[in-house]
């Protein structure tokens, strides 16, 4: 593929027209389930808070003005999608843009495509079952019958490392992690660093084949809710969902507290700023639309391109894509 033009194309018209048929499945999928297709603005006034996403800015001037506003492109859809659900639309779906500055690589493009959406009334098992359905049906033929396992993050780290995240401390899970990753980091590193290079490097490659991971740590909530499990621990209530070691979907039961919120926003740019990065305004559009009333719900964005890539047998990013970043 690199030693094609590079007016070319890097996907062929076979991977053209498979993504027009996976497109024309999931549409069909959420008909079925009478979801709603929506369409939310690309460019918007606030970029993501979240320490581990760097939005892309874009400046826009308006005709005749001196100076211009810095606006960002979506990493995701997810804050308006919001508004449209505390506004009571029900449940919907989004085919949308999505981009990520810094994410380039054999699994990353800066600007990829995300499947997100939102089930009122459905709690998190109920939305990783039809997570699980949607992914038989995009992933045959390469993908027959498909065997869900769904793991705790408690369970999954028990399972591969024999230990319990949810009771060791920084300095336990640190010598751990050191024992595994040849890393040399600062005293004051965060647990959840550790935790992060203990889940990346030792658990995600040992789980199952195809596995959905479950209530993780609270502290790594983003904008899920918060609950108490079977054992007493505070958990996040999300999942990630892996097939042949690729991350494909990251779902949360929803955060309807809109003081809760604002409060992950000073959270999220106090992490920031301790990590030399610059703030993000919070969206105080989304806190707004929490505060007016979120339904229950439970909601999930996929990337449509890995999905392409495991149905497919593909090993780079750029052999689904019509047009990869080097070729933009």
């Amino acid at each position: 593929m690199s030693d094609t033009p590079s007016w070319q194309p890097s996907a062929d018209l076979f991977m053209l027209r498979a993504r027009a048929q996976l497109l024309a499945q999931l549409r069909t999928f959420f008909v079925q389930r009478d979801v709603l297709e929506v369409d939310t603005p690309v460019l918007s006034r606030h970029g993501v808070s979240d320490p581990h996403i760097e939005s892309v800015a874009a400046e826009f001037v308006p005709d005749g003005a001196a100076s211009g506003m810095t606006m960002y492109l979506m990493s995701s859809p997810e804050y308006a999608m919001k508004r449209l659900l505390a506004d009571g639309s029900g449940c919907i779906y989004q085919v949308a843009k999505a981009f990520r500055n810094g994410e380039a690589g054999r699994r990353h493009n800066p600007e990829f495509t995300m499947l997100e959406w939102y089930r009122v009334g459905h709690d998190l098992e109920q939305l990783m079952a039809e997570v699980a359905q949607l992914l038989d049906l995009l992933l045959l033929p390469a993908l027959p019958n498909i065997d869900w396992h769904f793991l705790s993050y408690e369970q999954a780290f028990v399972t591969t490392l024999g230990v319990n995240p949810m009771l060791m401390s920084s300095a336990e899970l640190q010598t751990l992690a050191q024992q595994y990753v040849d890393l040399s980091m600062p005293e004051e590193t965060p647990r959840d660093t550790w935790l992060d290079l203990l889940m990346s490097h030792c658990v995600e490659p040992a789980l199952p084949q195809a596995c959905f991971v479950y209530n993780y740590p609270a502290s790594q909530a983003a904008l899920a809710r918060v609950d108490v499990d079977e054992g007493g621990h505070q958990v996040a209530r999300r999942f990630e969902v892996y097939v042949q070691g690729l991350e494909l979907a990251n779902g949360y039961h929803e955060l309807t507290d809109a003081q809760e919120q604002a409060k992950r926003f000073d959270e999220d740019n106090q992490t920031r700023k301790d990590m030399g990065k610059s703030e993000m305004p919070a969206d105080q559009r989304l806190v707004a639309a929490l505060q007016h009333g979120l339904p229950d719900c439970s909601g999930v964005a996929m990337g449509l391109e890995r999905i392409l890539m495991l149905a497919h047998g593909k090993q780079e990013i750029a052999e689904v894509l019509a047009f990869d970043f080097s070729r933009a």
